[in-house]
């Protein structure tokens, strides 16, 4: 087979001009990089890591946000025979330390962070240290330096399909993370994305979802490398629109934490129910649904992509009405994100599709998803008796997923299997289908359904961003409390009778990576959400009122 690297040398050879990165500076300036430029520094940075004299294999951190530069040095690790340790822009400095220590890095590099000085105690001083563009201001040599005064590799080793390309820890949602071993094999298997998004090199994609994750690296980073499609990158979260508008993606990929984000920031300027009404009427309804599109940047994409965690149906359908379908994608860091997609003709509301080409499915007694996939890790590093636990002996994940299959082989999932917990009237419950209804609302952003111990379950949820930072929401208060308490008797009618909430706990701020209750992938650290309110529980479900304020 051809790895990654066989296929960049075939776009370096074939078309060196041909434009292929465009990243943001500052200031409104942008660099761009033809295949030729960009190849030319990864040769140049393998040539300076090969200079070094590491054993090969020798594994090397890169620490940084989304840019040109963590593309070109995944390129240049590999060229110089060595293994990429992605770790998270937004992590503490334990656990930064943590993953340096565990995977035994030789060498770090360090690009463009929004928060370096908090992170900054996570790296030993003792580990070399090379600073890439748009990376803070340490005493450590500087990218452009050492590419600049180093001729480029013109030759090197080429690895074997089964060599070791990546060690990615996962986000630590439950326990300490693990290190996940990807071989250019088992990544290789995400090109089945190419196929099944009907990528070519005339599309565009922007990058943001953390590189450190292997959902940007299976999508984007495995696609562009393999049909050189035109990648884009973010300046912040506060240009993101504005990014997206300027580099006109053909194909977008998003969670549903940013989904739902973006759909808040159209409520926000027109509400719900008059944009409802607004798409309804023949003649209009293509303007409308041209300009809020327009508005996202999202005017060209033909292919978007939602996964990481369940997106609710209702959000799905409400981008359908705009015109943009969303296909569930679902996967594990463990099988590089090969796993199940939706594929065109095959939608069914609340399903993630059907396994990938050569990917096999099955369901315990219990209900756990079991999937043997390509792109299958060859293990958890220096934890063999995890791995064990995690693949069985005919090479099934035990995913830790619950769902069913419908009878064309689509998948829904239903939950964790650790996830459920217990009432105290002994009644098992399910937290994320029902987080799932929740969040079909428009003024809700974030849900998490609790409730062990209690006669019943209760909610904690965040509202929309474009509420929570209303100047009238204080005036708002009162009829949102109506609207959640109408949400909350039509979702309970719905479930069965030890599922129904008994209240709704309106939080006063979001949870996110910064403060701990968020993985860096955006999933609920339900264990830290549940511990931060556990203190006030009982009292909030004494309480008269369904919906309370805190």
């Amino acid at each position: 087979m051809q790895t990654q690297l066989d296929h960049v040398y075939a776009h370096e050879a074939r078309h060196p001009n041909r434009l292929w990165l465009t990243q943001p500076i500052g200031g409104g300036v942008l660099k761009t990089y033809t295949w030729g430029q960009a190849m030319d520094e990864v040769r140049r940075m393998a040539a300076h890591l090969q200079s070094l004299n590491l054993p090969r294999g020798s594994r090397i951190a890169v620490f940084s946000k989304n840019t040109a530069w963590w593309l070109m040095s995944d390129l240049a690790i590999w060229m110089a025979g060595h293994v990429t340790v992605p770790i998270y822009p937004v992590l503490t400095p334990a656990s930064i330390r943590a993953i340096l220590e565990h995977s035994g890095s030789s060498l770090i590099l360090v690009g463009k962070l929004d928060n370096f000085a908090g992170m900054a105690p996570g790296l030993p001083s003792h580990l070399p240290k090379i600073v890439m563009p748009l990376g803070p201001a340490i005493d450590a040599p500087k990218w452009a330096e050492l590419v600049a005064k180093t001729a480029p590799l013109q030759e090197s080793p080429r690895p074997a399909p089964d060599d070791l390309g990546t060690i990615v820890y996962t986000s630590g949602s439950t326990g300490e993370p693990k290190g996940v071993m990807h071989s250019f094999r088992t990544m290789a298997a995400a090109q089945c994305f190419v196929d099944l998004l009907g990528a070519t090199e005339n599309d565009r994609l922007i990058s943001y979802l953390p590189l450190a994750h292997v959902a940007e690296r299976s999508l984007l980073e495995t696609g562009a490398f393999k049909v050189g499609f035109q990648v884009f990158f973010a300046e912040s979260l506060d240009t993101f629109v504005e990014d997206v508008k300027r580099a006109q993606p053909t194909i977008f990929g998003s969670v549903p934490r940013l989904w739902l984000k973006l759909q808040s920031g159209v409520h926000a300027k027109v509400p719900a129910p008059k944009l409802a009404r607004l798409l309804k009427i023949p003649i209009l309804s293509g303007l409308i649904r041209k300009k809020v599109l327009d508005g996202l940047g999202m005017g060209k994409v033909r292919v978007a992509v939602t996964g990481s965690a369940p997106t609710p149906p209702e959000v799905i359908a409400w981008y359908a009405r705009l015109g943009l379908k969303l296909h569930d994608v679902y996967g594990m860091t463990e099988n590089f994100a090969v796993s199940h997609a939706v594929r065109e003709g095959q939608v069914r509301a609340g399903y993630v599709g059907s396994p990938l080409s050569g990917v096999t499915c099955k369901l315990t007694s219990a209900g756990e998803i079991l999937v043997k996939s390509p792109g299958t890790m060859l293990g958890y590093y220096q934890a063999d008796h995890l791995t064990q636990e995690m693949i069985d002996a005919e090479g099934f994940l035990h995913t830790g997923d619950r769902g069913e299959v419908d009878e064309q082989g689509r998948l829904k999932i239903t939950g964790r299997v650790k996830e459920l917990f217990k009432t105290s009237k002994g009644k098992y419950v399910a937290p994320a289908p029902i987080e799932n209804r929740l969040l079909a609302h428009p003024d809700l952003e974030q849900a998490c359904v609790t409730g062990a111990d209690l006669p019943q379950p209760y909610a904690l949820v965040v509202l929309a961003e474009h509420l929570r930072k209303s100047n009238q929401l204080q005036q708002r208060k009162a009829f949102i409390t109506q609207a959640l308490e109408a949400h909350m008797t039509k979702l309970n009618a719905e479930l069965d009778p030890h599922e129904q909430l008994h209240k709704v706990v309106v939080m006063s701020d979001e949870w996110t990576v910064e403060n701990g209750l968020l993985t860096p992938t955006l999933k609920l650290k339900r264990s830290a959400i549940e511990a931060r309110y556990a203190g006030s529980a009982s009292a909030w479900n004494q309480q008269r009122e369904n919906v309370l304020w805190v």
